[in-house]
C-alpha cells in the first residue's frame, strides 16, 4: 500500500514539475502552444527565440515522444542553413540540459538525437554556440562518445571535439577529461572521417605543454606518421602539421620522430603530395629534423630530395619558396659538388628572392645558397649565361640599392668578374 502511494506521489510530483515548467516558460499564453510549428524561412529573431524557448521547454518534460519531437525540431532548425540559429539556441535554449541528454542512461533514440544536436552546436561557425557547449561541460561527454559510440556517432563527436579544441583556451581540457589516449586511438583505428578529425584535434592540442608530453608518452608519433602515409589528403595535411609542431618543440620529439624512420617517409612523401598546404607542413617537419646531424647528412646526400627542393624554389608558392630556401642554405654546407651542379637551375630564382625584403632572413638564406652553388665552376658559367640574373645582381650592387639586400649579398656580387658589373658577358 505504501509503495503504491509512493509511486503515485512520485508521478504527481513529476507532472506538477512539468506543469510548473510550462507555466513559467510562458508558452501556454500562445494560441498555438500545443502544436510545434517550425518558423518560416526569414522569420525574425523574436519568433525564432520564442520557438527555441518553447522547444526546450518541451524537451525537459518527461516523456520520450515529447523529447524526440523537440529534438527533431531542434535538428531541423540547426540544419536549416541559417547562420544565426546556433547562436540563438545557445542564448535562448538550455544547452546544459541538452548535454545532460548525452548520458548513457538516456533512452537511445533520444540520446542519439541529442548527440547530433550538440555536435552541430559545437561545430558551428558561431563562437557563442561553441563556447556554450564547452562551458556547460560538453567536451567530456563528447570524448566518451568518441571512445565507445557507434561509428556514425564517433564521426560526429570527433568533429565537435576538433571544433572545440580549435580555441587554445579550451585545448587544455582534453587532458583533464583523459582525452589524449582517446584521440590517439581514434587516429589509429577509426573510420577515415574519424581519423581525419582526430588528427585535427591532436594538432590543436599539440602546443599545450603537458598534453605534448602525454602525446609522446602515449604513442602519438607512430600513429601520426602512419596516418601521414595512409590517410585521406585532409588527414595527411593535419598529421603533417602536427608532426611539424612536435618536431619543432625539442630534441625529445625529434628523437622520437627519427626513431620511427619518419625522415625517409617524409622525403618520399613530398614526391606525391598534391596539396601545397600539406607540402608546407612536411617541409617544416623536415627542416626541424635537419637540426640533427644525422638527418642533415641524409638530406644533403639525396640528389632526388635536393632537386625537388630546387623545383619548389623555382615553381612553388611564396611560402614553399621561403621554407625551401632556408632549408637549402642550411644543407649546402654538406652538399657535394655533384649535387650542387644538379641545383644550378634554381640560381635565377635565388637571385629574384634576394630582391625580396620580407620575410626577414629570406635574402640572407638566398645569398648564402647562391654563394655555395657558385663554388662549382659549371654553376658559375650557367649564371653568367643568364643575363637577367646578372643584371639584377649588378643593380643590387649599386649603393643606391643597398637597403634592398642583406649583409651577405654584396659578398656574392664581389665574386663576379668586374666587367659583369657593367652588363657584359664573361
Amino acid at each position: 500500500m505504501q509503495s503504491d502511494l509512493d509511486m503515485a506521489s512520485s508521478s504527481l510530483t513529476n507532472q506538477l514539475r512539468d506543469l510548473d515548467l510550462l507555466l513559467r516558460s510562458g508558452v501556454l499564453h500562445q494560441s498555438n502552444a500545443i502544436v510545434l510549428s517550425h518558423p518560416a524561412p526569414g522569420s525574425d529573431k523574436e519568433d525564432l527565440a520564442f520557438f527555441i524557448r518553447d522547444l526546450f521547454t518541451r524537451l525537459q518534460i518527461d516523456g520520450v515522444e515529447f523529447k524526440k519531437k523537440a529534438l527533431e525540431s531542434l535538428l531541423q532548425l540547426l540544419n536549416g542553413g541559417d547562420d544565426k540559429s546556433p547562436g540563438l539556441v545557445a542564448r535562448e535554449g538550455n544547452v546544459a540540459y541538452l548535454i545532460h541528454l548525452l548520458d548513457f542512461h538516456q533512452q537511445p533514440s533520444v540520446r542519439e538525437q541529442a548527440i547530433l544536436a550538440v555536435c552541430l552546436l559545437a561545430s558551428a561557425d558561431d563562437e557563442s554556440s561553441r563556447k556554450a557547449v564547452f562551458e556547460e561541460g560538453g567536451l567530456g561527454p563528447l570524448l566518451r562518445i568518441l571512445e565507445s559510440g557507434s561509428t556514425h556517432l564517433k564521426e560526429k563527436a570527433v568533429m565537435a571535439v576538433e571544433a572545440l579544441t580549435a580555441d587554445p583556451e579550451n585545448a587544455w581540457a582534453v587532458s583533464a577529461y583523459g582525452g589524449v589516449s582517446v584521440l590517439i586511438e581514434a587516429c589509429r583505428s577509426g573510420s577515415p572521417a574519424t581519423r581525419t578529425h582526430a588528427a585535427g584535434a591532436i594538432r590543436n592540442i599539440a602546443n599545450v605543454e603537458e598534453i605534448k608530453i602525454a602525446l609522446g608518452e602515449e604513442g602519438a608519433v607512430p600513429v601520426l606518421i602512419q596516418l601521414l602515409l595512409s590517410g585521406t589528403f585532409t588527414a595527411q595535411e593535419k598529421s603533417a602539421n602536427c608532426i611539424a609542431i612536435l618536431a619543432s618543440s625539442d630534441e625529445y620529439f625529434r628523437a622520437l620522430i627519427i626513431r620511427e624512420r619518419a625522415l625517409q617517409r617524409l622525403m618520399h612523401l613530398i614526391q606525391d603530395l598534391p596539396s601545397s598546404d600539406t607540402l608546407e607542413h612536411v617541409l617544416r617537419a623536415i627542416t626541424s629534423l635537419s637540426a640533427s646531424d644525422s638527418c642533415s647528412k641524409i638530406l644533403s646526400s639525396s640528389t632526388l630530395f635536393l632537386v625537388q627542393l630546387a623545383e619548389f624554389i623555382k615553381q612553388g608558392n611564396t611560402t614553399l619558396q621561403q621554407i625551401s630556401v632556408s632549408l637549402l642554405a642550411h644543407l649546402l654546407v654538406h652538399v657535394s659538388d655533384g649535387n650542387k651542379r644538379a641545383l644550378g637551375s634554381c640560381m635565377g630564382s635565388l637571385v629574384k628572392l634576394m630582391e625580396s625584403p620580407k620575410p626577414v632572413g629570406l635574402q640572407e638564406s638566398a645569398a648564402q645558397s647562391l654563394l655555395s652553388l657558385l663554388t662549382v665552376r659549371s654553376n658559375w658559367k650557367e649564371l653568367v649565361r643568364n643575363e637577367k640574373s646578372v643584371m639584377r645582381l649588378v643593380q643590387m650592387l649599386d649603393r643606391k640599392n643597398h637597403e634592398m639586400v642583406g649583409s651577405n649579398f654584396p659578398v656574392a656580387v664581389e665574386r663576379l668578374p668586374l666587367h659583369l658589373r657593367h652588363g657584359r658577358r664573361l
